[in-house]
C-alpha cells in the first residue's frame, strides 16, 4: 500500500511511480505528468522554478492522497512534485494511482491534481525567453510584481 506525497528536487522518474504503486488487485494505473511547456498565456517560457512552504505542503500532498484513497476506495495514491529550477519537457509534478477499476483511476487521478492546485502552498515563477520573470498563481493567471 502507498498512499504518499512528497517533494523532491531531482528530476521524476515516471516508471518509478507506477512501481510503486502497481499491485496485482488492480486492474488500472493511471499516470499524470505535469510538465513544463514552452508558452503560457501568449508568453515564451524558458523555464520555471518552483518554490514551496515545504512543511506544509508535504503535509497537505499527504493529507490529499489519504482523502482520495478514502474517497474512490484505492490503497495506493502517490502524489510527487518538484521544487527547484525546472527546463522545458521536465516534469513538475507526478501523480501515480491506482484501482481496481479503469473508471475509479481516472477520476481519482483528476480529482487529486485539481485538489493539488487548489490546497498545496506550491508557488511557480515563470522565466520568459525575454528575460523577465513573473509569479503565476496556481490556476495559471500572471500575477506579475507579486511575490508569494
Amino acid at each position: 500500500m502507498t498512499i504518499d506525497g512528497r517533494l523532491v528536487r531531482e528530476s521524476i522518474d515516471p516508471s518509478a511511480l507506477v512501481r510503486e504503486v502497481a499491485r496485482s488487485a488492480h486492474g488500472a494505473i493511471v499516470l499524470f505528468l505535469g510538465v513544463v511547456r514552452d508558452v503560457n498565456d501568449g508568453r515564451a517560457v524558458a523555464g520555471i522554478e518552483y518554490t514551496a512552504y515545504e512543511a506544509m505542503a508535504c503535509s497537505e500532498l499527504r493529507a490529499i492522497a489519504r482523502e482520495a484513497a478514502d474517497r474512490f476506495g484505492s490503497s495506493d495514491v502517490l502524489i510527487v512534485h518538484r521544487l527547484g529550477e525546472l527546463s522545458l519537457e521536465d516534469a513538475s509534478v507526478g501523480i501515480a494511482v491506482a484501482h481496481a477499476h479503469r473508471d475509479e483511476a481516472y477520476a481519482l487521478s483528476r480529482w487529486t491534481i485539481e485538489q493539488l492546485k487548489r490546497r498545496v502552498p506550491i508557488w511557480k515563477q515563470e522565466h520568459y525567453v525575454d528575460g523577465t520573470r513573473d509569479w503565476v498563481d496556481p490556476s495559471g493567471r500572471s500575477v506579475a510584481g507579486v511575490t508569494p
